[in-house]
């Protein structure tokens, strides 16, 4: 039932790989747990009482609220899923209060560090690596797409003449993005260094980033290789490849860009999810306030 679950979330509603590997993650940990616990093999067997028992033991192993929140939207989407097509009748999830999740605004670099992280890749030789991770932070940072986005990027997507990237979000749906002229100049000699840096080497597909053997990158890479040079950036409390789609969003805001555009730009379905950047202008607001106000 798992399994047929998991394909309906790939084939039909276009989830990413990590996005059902994900869901398959959380799925497996619950029905380790009622295996274990309540000596129940079935999790369509599972009621209420044994969804609030698995929440209060990731509770005491200190995961995180909304790292349970996001097992608990799992389980709820399988067991709705379930029931609408006819092997289970009520829902255990219905009964169940997921944890409170403290408000938590999107970490990102101040503006003065983005000039540090991007001149640290051009502190070793011309070589191929150098000019990729070059390619990966500004692209993350001049386009604000998700890493699922980037890794998929295909050669070509990017249109010189017209100054764009084609970008294939969530659900398949695509967007074009502007590209500005720093990023393309560099995207064209990235080029250039990746021809001769695999000129015997076959490569996988057109994808645009690859690893050393001609390979797509893998999730993992990417985030090793953001996460090496945003330790350059201190105002950053993570170090991952979306505190650089925050940080597009952030400064794009700060500079007084339209909240309708940036959420096109960033692929969002609703201008909700955009509007948490609203919050770190203000935050950032209150800062500036408290360091140089004389009565603050």
């Amino acid at each position: 039932m798992i399994e047929t679950f998991l394909s309906q979330l790939a084939k039909i509603k276009k989830y990413s790989e990590h996005t059902v590997l994900s869901y398959r993650n959380d799925l497996t940990q619950f029905e380790t747990y009622l295996a274990v616990t309540y000596e129940v093999r079935d999790v369509l067997a599972a009621n209420h009482l044994m969804v609030r028992s698995w929440v209060v033991s990731m509770s005491k192993e200190e995961i995180t609220p909304r790292s349970i929140n996001r097992k608990l939207s799992a389980l709820n989407s399988f067991y709705k899923y379930a029931q609408k097509h006819g092997h289970l009748e009520k829902n255990p999830m219905k009964k169940v209060v997921a944890p409170k999740v403290g408000k938590r605004l999107p970490s990102y670099v101040m503006e003065d560090e983005i000039p540090v992280i991007m001149r640290a890749t051009d502190m070793k030789a011309d070589t191929f690596d150098q000019w990729r991770d070059k390619i990966i932070l500004f692209l993350f940072y001049t386009t604000g797409m998700r890493r699922s986005e980037l890794i998929q990027l295909k050669v070509e997507d990017i249109n010189f003449s017209r100054k764009e990237i084609r970008v294939v979000g969530k659900g398949k749906k695509e967007r074009i993005l502007p590209m500005p002229p720093d990023s393309l100049r560099f995207l064209q000699e990235y080029l250039d260094v990746r021809k001769q840096h695999f000129a015997e080497i076959v490569i996988e597909g057109s994808f645009l980033l690859l690893s050393d053997k001609g390979k797509q990158l893998d999730p993992r890479s990417v985030y090793s290789i953001v996460n090496k040079y945003l330790k350059l950036a201190p105002s950053a409390e993570k170090k991952s490849p979306h505190v650089l789609r925050h940080s597009f969003a952030t400064h794009l805001l700060n500079n007084g860009a339209d909240i309708n555009a940036i959420k096109e730009l960033l692929g969002h379905a609703n201008l909700g999810a955009t509007q948490v950047y609203t919050h770190n202008s203000i935050e950032r607001l209150k800062e500036i306030y408290q360091k140089f106000h004389p009565k603050a």
